[in-house]
């Protein structure tokens, strides 16, 4: 789940970062009256799940109320990158000596955490990576160990900061890591993380993605998970529990397991088609997954197709075909299936399914063979 920026720094907040007082608002009107309860200069951020916002507009210094006016008119409906902006945080402005940048995310290759640190704050982290790559400094800790004191003021001193920031930068970087552990972030970011004239350390933006499968630990990730874009087919697919991402093609594709759906995507693509979505039911293909799977995608009107694949495990090959008939009952289905059947208990799924096959419901020995009936269908 990626939060909003104003999101992100309520979450840091929460784990005691110095984070500058603000306000979310939705009209024109309510970013005039946060800003005159925050006192000017403000900042008028737009507040969309995408980078860029500046760059495009989206974020203003306002040193009066006019000026916020005048900003917040023109943010609001802003297209940033497809995004329509709709919110707006508005920010009391601050002073800024110096900027870095810090994060901490996932390493899979090296199945340990990876903390990045840099003093050349401010611009995306890609383009430092690129240019200047020394400048990142890095490091690599065991989820068993976590972030020890001694590690963490060895890493801040390798990313070459002035003596002024070292220490709050050090502080800064353990309540990062507490906030990226025990919240459940797949990322956290902060760019820029800034140094005041003061001498003060200072969470200046906030990027944050957390993991959407703690939700169980956390019941108030609700609240985040309620603002996650979605399109009209994903929203219907989140409100039934499954794990759906539209996609632009005309094959619809269910599958069990999510690397399963993958390589179903993959497959219809080698086939010479596209995939109209990325669909997950997961191990549960009884009939009322499978009706709210086959409802979501036959709503889709791009779909001209519908290949099912599944393989079976721990789900059964006899359940997934029954569920499948008795899914048909209940949804009226524009287009024709392709199903492919394997696994577990797959040849009694397959003796289920046969008296049912007709113009509209197929099977096909193979994934790839089914792959291709399902292109050639919708084409």
């Amino acid at each position: 789940m990626d939060l909003f920026e104003h999101q992100g720094k309520e979450f840091f907040a929460r784990y005691g970062m110095p984070v500058s007082p603000g306000e979310a608002v939705f009209s024109v009107d309510e970013a005039v009256a946060a800003a005159e309860r925050l006192g000017t200069p403000v900042m008028v951020k737009a507040q969309i799940h995408a980078g860029g916002r500046g760059k495009a507009g989206g974020v203003k210094y306002a040193a009066d109320i006019d000026a916020v006016r005048e900003h917040a008119g023109n943010i609001f409906g802003l297209d940033i990158k497809g995004h329509i902006v709709e919110r707006i945080w508005i920010e009391k402005a601050s002073d800024i000596a110096e900027e870095y940048y810090a994060s901490f995310t996932l390493d899979r290759s090296a199945k340990m955490h990876l903390g990045m640190l840099s003093k050349e704050g401010g611009i995306e982290i890609e383009t430092v990576a690129e240019e200047n790559p020394d400048a990142i400094a890095k490091t690599w800790i065991d989820p068993v160990d976590g972030l020890t004191d001694e590690a963490c003021r060895a890493w801040v001193a390798a990313a070459n900061l002035p003596e002024a920031a070292f220490e709050g930068t050090v502080e800064i970087m353990k309540l990062l890591y507490t906030a990226y552990d025990e919240g459940d972030a797949d990322l956290v970011e902060i760019n820029p993380l800034i140094l005041t004239p003061e001498g003060k350390m200072h969470v200046l933006d906030a990027k944050v993605t957390l993991d959407a499968n703690s939700v169980f630990r956390h019941e108030d990730y609700a609240q985040y998970d309620a603002t996650q874009p979605r399109d009209e087919r994903e929203q219907a697919a989140h409100a039934k529990g499954l794990q759906y991402v539209g996609l632009e093609g005309s094959v619809g594709v269910i599958a069990n397991g999510a690397g399963l759906a993958m390589s179903t995507v993959d497959v219809v693509s080698q086939a010479g088609g596209n995939a109209a979505n990325f669909l997950d039911i997961g191990g549960g293909a009884n009939a009322d997954v499978m009706a709210g799977a086959l409802e979501v995608i036959n709503h889709d009107p791009s779909v001209k197709s519908i290949f099912i694949n599944i393989f079976g495990g721990i789900t059964r090959g006899d359940e997934v075909a029954n569920g499948i008939i008795e899914a048909m009952r209940r949804v009226a289905i524009d287009s024709p299936i392709v199903i492919r059947l394997d696994g577990t208990n797959a040849e009694e799924g397959r003796v289920i399914l046969a008296p049912n096959l007709d113009e509209k419901l197929m099977m096909e020995p193979t994934m790839l063979d089914a792959a291709r009936r399902a292109v050639e269908l919708a084409s």
